[in-house]
């Protein structure tokens, strides 16, 4: 890794403004997507993502996410520092935050509910970005059940198709695509900055006890679908959650949508890994349409 440490070195330089000499790097374990190191530089740590170069794109729109994340200027973010290509590997360099503390998850809950007021006037977002590692369309709309029809749910139903999901799967889907204005009749979300994947294995807390939350799929729309992503596969304490509605109460329709806005990742997981997840999408849709037909 000589020659892409070096590129990545000279570059942090420009970037910062200050010399950088590789003191160790030291392999971090936790990711099934990419290679992640901690660099020990003689201008500090940073952490290191690694994939092969053709995914350049999906680090600068994560470090593009991560920025507009701090913007909001409520849950912590690791500062993205740079993005590159050297070696035949894309790269992303940010700030490393050294985890593992005991956090306080009513002050993580708060935070949220913070974040999630700095809005869009439109729903989507800047760039496409990814959700694991699926592409993730974010080209702006100005309705947000339209926005969720194309930009998500009918996204992931195409793409479950062409993974031979089968028919009742698919039929089914867009049947509940085209009915998706029953579940707002009552109910108009703000375009809320959303981390996008917040399930328990994207947040973390610092020695100090502050919440950090990092591989973000950013994007402008309803919070509810944050909050649904929290209870997907557990996590999160009660107390994040007493503390969130109180900082900002939710809707009583939230209980209905949960399942809508947790449909989009079990299709993801479909997409992604195969297996159950397809009963369990054909589920929830059938249990979706049940309340609007």
């Amino acid at each position: 890794m000589s020659a892409l440490t070096d590129t990545i070195m000279t570059t942090l330089q420009q970037v910062t403004g200050r010399p950088h000499a590789l003191r160790a790097q030291v392999n971090i374990g936790g990711g099934c997507i990419n290679t992640t190191m901690k660099l020990d530089t003689s201008a500090g740590p940073y952490f290191l993502k690694l994939n092969r170069a053709e995914l350049a794109d999906m680090f600068e729109a994560e470090a593009a996410g991560l920025a507009e994340l701090i913007e909001a200027g409520a849950v912590r973010v690791p500062r993205p520092v740079a993005t590159g290509v050297g070696g035949g590997q894309a790269w992303l360099v940010m700030e490393y935050l050294e985890t593992g503390g005991r956090g306080d998850m009513a002050l993580f809950g708060q935070q949220l509910a913070a974040m999630h007021r700095y809005t869009a006037d439109r729903f989507g977002w800047k760039r496409d970005n990814t959700i694991g590692a699926t592409v993730q369309s974010n080209a702006w709309r100005e309705s947000w059940p339209e926005f969720w029809r194309s930009r998500r749910l009918e996204f992931q139903l195409e793409l479950a198709r062409r993974n031979g999901a089968g028919a009742r799967l698919y039929e089914a889907g867009m049947d509940l695509a085209g009915r998706l204005e029953a579940f707002f009749r009552d109910y108009t979300p703000a375009a809320s900055v959303l981390h996008g994947d917040l399930w328990s294995g994207n947040y973390a807390f610092l020695q100090t006890g502050e919440a950090v939350i990092y591989d973000p799929a950013v994007y402008f729309g309803d919070r509810e679908a944050d909050l649904a992503m929290t209870e997907l596969f557990g996590g999160f304490s009660p107390d994040f959650y007493a503390a969130y509605r109180e900082a900002w109460p939710v809707d009583a329709g939230y209980t209905v949508r949960k399942v809508l806005y947790n449909l989009y990742h079990i299709l993801n997981h479909y997409n992604l890994f195969g297996g159950g997840y397809a009963g369990q999408a054909e589920s929830m849709i059938r249990q979706l349409l049940s309340e609007v037909r």
